[in-house]
Formats: C-alpha cells, sequence, structure tokens
C-alpha cells in the first residue's frame, strides 16, 4: 500500500514537472522579441519606418504574448488574430517589396517555433 502510494505521487510529480516544463517551451514559442536594428537593415527601413514598424512589433508581440495564456483553441485564434494586424498594419507602413521579405521572415519565425498552422 505504501508502495503504491510513492509511486503514484512519484508519477504525478513527474507530470506535474513536464506540464510546467511545456507550459514554459510554449509561452518562449509566443515570445516574438527580435533584433530592431537587423530588422530595419533586412527590410532597408527608413528612419520613419523604423519608428513605425517598431511600435507595430511591439504591439504584436503584447498580443502573441497574451495569446500564449489560452488554451489550445482560443489559443489558435488569437495567433492568427494577431498575426492578420500585423501584417494589415506593416502593409501601412512597408513597400511591396519590404512587405514580402516581411512576410519571409514572419512565416519562417512562426513555422520555426511550431505555431504555422
Amino acid at each position: 500500500m505504501i508502495l503504491t502510494m510513492v509511486a503514484m505521487l512519484s508519477m504525478t510529480m513527474a507530470f506535474a514537472e513536464g506540464e510546467n516544463a511545456n507550459s514554459v517551451n510554449n509561452v518562449e514559442a509566443y515570445d516574438m522579441s527580435v533584433n530592431m536594428n537587423k530588422l530595419s537593415e533586412a527590410l532597408a527601413l527608413t528612419a520613419d519606418q523604423i519608428d513605425a514598424v517598431e511600435e507595430i512589433h511591439h504591439t504584436f508581440s503584447a498580443e502573441m504574448m497574451f495569446a500564449a495564456q489560452y488554451n489550445k483553441e482560443e489559443r489558435d485564434a488569437r495567433v492568427k488574430e494577431a498575426v492578420e494586424k500585423d501584417v494589415k498594419w506593416m502593409r501601412y507602413v512597408l513597400n511591396e517589396k519590404q512587405i514580402r521579405k516581411y512576410l519571409v521572415l514572419l512565416n519562417a519565425t512562426l513555422t520555426n517555433r511550431g505555431l504555422n498552422k
């Protein structure tokens, strides 16, 4: 009886530990922090564009971290909504060549983090 109880407690603790590790990894996947200097260089942004892109990206990052707090179904919807808003706002700031490159970078980032469905 005592051995059974010890085994159950051990399994419960191991499961909880794994769940916490998955939560940490999950939240890290939603962290969209980027080096704005590198992004500015990659997109060849003007001074005015840098400020606007930085503000848009800051909002996008906050929405992605907020999405990480929800359950799977709602999280997917929130991620989709955040990405759509980000792209919509970036289209106002970036020219056609820049937006194409930004979409490639965004898609690669989301795919690498397992968020692109």
